[in-house]
């Protein structure tokens, strides 16, 4: 862009009088232009270039936004990837590496918005309205990833082509078969991809129900039928599934599959939890009076008087909507789609308003108290649950899975989880397809119902680490694999649209062989062997062997008041985000809003209030039924998915992290102890040695409490005030300060 300057003739050189309107960094940007030959694009089989632009700025998230690394923005037809060759960059590469999706790659799938900005206005971009190209693109993610690329210098002829073909290959409306799943199924080496299948129950064979039936002894009462193979009846079952033993198939096809109560799991008192559609609204009187007269005999052999009964739990009506589900996200995720510091910092004297009028931690809340009350009837009530939801396979897939996570230790390891997601989720038929939007043809069908159990979930490894073998990592990446379109487990609406479309390509000849998708649980495809070992808990207690009496850890009465009472005669603790022991001038200080929420009814319902009382006031037991903290300062925000790419949201030295890292050391003594013991002692040398997982964890710690996501020499964090300096300025006195609202107040810290 800039020219040469020639010397001027003559025996003194003239004064120069040319002035540089270029800033600096944007100088050492132009000197530092990258050479197309010596940056290597990386694709994927059946990845193919669409689209590129040369000397792309991408920028970092400074005030100005002027600062960056050069190199070349490419589009193909299954990421946006930024390529450079600054050493600065290399040097800075994380040690937590996916081999598929590199730092500087998004999926399409991944890309929530793409924005452009023109004088400094920000601007969304949508598919055929650009009529004028952008100076600067910001790309908001699904993972909630900001990236920024300017384009000051680039070719005019270039920009077009970059931002029309992003934004025609993101966000048009697509066909299934054109996502990169087929692509690179069709070109891939044919690689073992479901490798996993011997771990993981993936539930597709008549063999899987039944093994899971009498791993929880559900075999008396219900049966595995095989009425829906082929898909003769239904689309949205599978082909197999378990229903009560009086259920004959000329029953399953009569209702079309509708209003069939399928089995989800047994408890070991043999109380059953079951998932029902609803039947079309528009059946007359005369089919809905002979389902009611269907489920009667159905529940006369599901019975055993009088001990058991049935009870239908409506979904619909107790838990919000998918809109009100999706509204509630949607104002959430922006709370961490932040493009600079600038607007980090302003929006924080507010976070804890907005993170309220989200309403996605109340939502939270009440998906697990549904959870506890219908735990409630199956564990003391000897009560048979029926989940009910108009397709049911939503909010009953949270239920249900959450159930069953609560109460099945073996749904707490990693793979008795793994398959607990095969059996509810991707054969119960939850649309993922549409739930995730991957085909951008309807916005209003994208609500994240995976992403709330994966959430829910969290909580409750957050308040019982030791009681999953996987961690928190495990669930944020498991979290990030819903947007790569190279496994089928995320990327089909039921088993009938993957079973249908697994030939490559529009027109088949009788020699085409069926695609072989690969499966999310074979993380090897993702991660090596040193990034995999961050997923498992080092300090989970295993139950080996079932006639071993389990050794509870008791917890003290005190620790036990500080969350919730042990007798309702005691003042319990409210809704919100604060314990109510906070006086009046810290309710007057936090405004409001947040006084409304400590004055709020409480949060478990009185109908479950004793069940909930009576077990928190038991011994734990790791191998049992756990129910989570459900008041308002349990209920976190995941910090470790939500704030890893904002430098400024970490804590220094702090965290989680600090504590295992404190945790390990002295594993890492013990493991030293062990081995000293067994070179003197060989015949108390252990079959099966420990690993050196713990050591490798203990080394790659570094004092960021969003490790391994965010390490502290990647960022350089600058040092903020709490309270902006105009904000603080205008606080004149401490009685003004109490009667302000919340967001002049010190909330910073989470």
């Amino acid at each position: 862009m800039l020219g040469a300057l020639g010397a001027v003739g003559g025996t003194k050189a003239a004064k120069p009088t040319f002035i540089s309107y270029v800033a600096p960094e944007e100088i050492c940007m132009k000197e530092k232009e990258p050479d197309e030959k010596t940056t290597n694009i990386f694709l994927l089989p059946g990845e193919q270039l669409l689209c590129e632009a040369n000397t792309v700025l991408k920028c970092t998230q400074d005030e100005s936004s002027q600062h960056g690394i050069c190199g070349r923005l490419i589009c193909t037809n299954f990421k946006v990837a930024f390529l450079t060759d600054d050493p600065k960059a290399k040097e800075n590469e994380p040690e937590f590496q996916n081999r598929i999706v590199g730092e500087n790659d998004i999926t399409l799938q991944c890309v929530d918005q793409i924005y452009g900005v023109y004088d400094e206005k920000k601007k969304s971009l949508l598919s055929g309205q650009v009529k004028k190209y952008p100076e600067k693109l910001i790309l908001h993610c699904k993972d909630f990833r900001v990236f920024q690329f300017c384009l000051k210098f680039t070719k005019e002829e270039e920009v077009k082509r970059i931002v029309s073909g992003m934004i025609h290959h993101i966000q048009s409306p697509k066909r299934l078969k054109r996502l990169f799943l087929f692509s690179y199924a069709a070109v891939a080496p044919n690689y073992i991809a479901l490798s996993a299948k011997g771990h993981t129950t993936m539930f597709d064979t008549i063999k899987d129900w039944r093994l899971e039936l009498e791993r929880v002894k559900g075999y008396m009462k219900y049966k595995v039928v095989s009425a829906n193979e082929g898909y003769e009846i239904c689309e949205t079952l599978p082909q197999y599934f378990v229903v009560p033993v009086s259920l004959s198939d000329e029953q399953i096809s009569e209702f079309k599959g509708k209003g069939i109560p399928i089995w989800c799991w047994s408890c070991q008192n043999g109380c059953a939890l079951m998932k029902m559609s609803q039947l079309p609204k528009e059946q007359d009187e005369n089919i809905l009076q002979q389902h009611k007269e269907f489920l009667d005999g159905i529940e006369k052999t599901i019975h055993r008087p009088p001990y058991e009964v049935t009870l239908y739990e409506d979904l619909s009506a107790s838990l919000p909507s998918l809109q009100e589900i999706q509204t509630a996200y949607n104002r959430f995720k922006h709370l961490f789609l932040i493009d600079n510091r600038t607007d980090y910092w302003d929006s924080d004297v507010k976070w804890f308003s907005s993170l309220e009028n989200s309403n996605w931690l109340d939502i939270i809340r009440q998906c697990l108290k549904k959870a506890i009350e219908v735990s409630q009837y199956l564990e003391v009530e000897n009560t048979n649950i029926v989940l009910k939801e108009e397709n049911a396979a939503d909010l009953c897939c949270v239920v249900s899975s959450l159930i069953q996570v609560m109460m099945d230790p073996h749904c707490r390891t990693q793979l008795g989880f793994q398959s607990l997601i095969q059996k509810e989720w991707i054969i119960g038929g939850h649309c993922f397809v549409d739930r995730c939007n991957h085909l951008r043809q309807n916005d209003k069908d994208e609500v994240p119902i995976f992403l709330l159990f994966l959430d829910c979930v969290w909580q409750l490894v957050q308040q019982y680490p030791v009681a999953f073998e996987f961690t928190e990592t495990y669930l944020t990446v498991l979290s990030d694999s819903l947007y790569i379109p190279i496994f089928s487990t995320f990327f089909f609406n039921s088993p009938f649209q993957k079973d249908t479309h697994h030939l490559a390509g529009e027109i088949q000849d009788a020699h085409s062989k069926p695609l072989r998708f690969h499966s999310v649980w074979n993380w090897s495809v993702q991660f090596n062997a040193k990034a995999q070992a961050l997923f498992r808990n080092p300090l989970y207690v295993n139950k080996s062997k079932p006639e071993e009496t389990l050794q509870k850890a008791a917890r003290s009465k005190h620790q036990r008041q500080l969350s919730l009472p042990l007798t309702q005669n005691k003042t319990s603790l409210k809704k919100g985000f604060f314990k109510d022991e906070t006086g009046p001038f810290i309710k007057n200080l936090l405004g409001k809003r947040i006084s409304k929420l400590i004055s709020s009814p409480d949060e478990v319902p009185d109908n479950s209030r004793w069940f909930y009382d009576s077990w928190h006031c038991k011994p734990l037991d790791l191998h049992g039924l756990i129910l989570p903290h459900i008041e308002g300062p349990e209920i976190r925000v995941w910090a470790q998915r939500c704030l890893r790419w904002i430098p400024e949201a970490q804590i220094l030295g702090g965290g989680t992290v600090s504590t295992m890292s404190k945790i390990f050391e002295i594993v890492e003594e013990l493991q030293i102890l062990q081995e000293k013991v067994e070179e003197k002692h060989p015949v108390l040398r252990q079959a099966s040695r420990p690993s050196d997982m713990v050591l490798k964890m203990r080394q790659a710690i570094r004092s960021s409490s969003l490790y391994p996501f965010a390490l502290l020499h990647r960022n350089s964090f600058k040092p903020k005030p709490v309270i902006p300096t105009s904000t603080w300025r205008g606080l004149e006195a401490e009685d003004d300060l109490a009667k302000r609202d919340d967001e002049f107040c010190d909330l910073s810290i989470i």
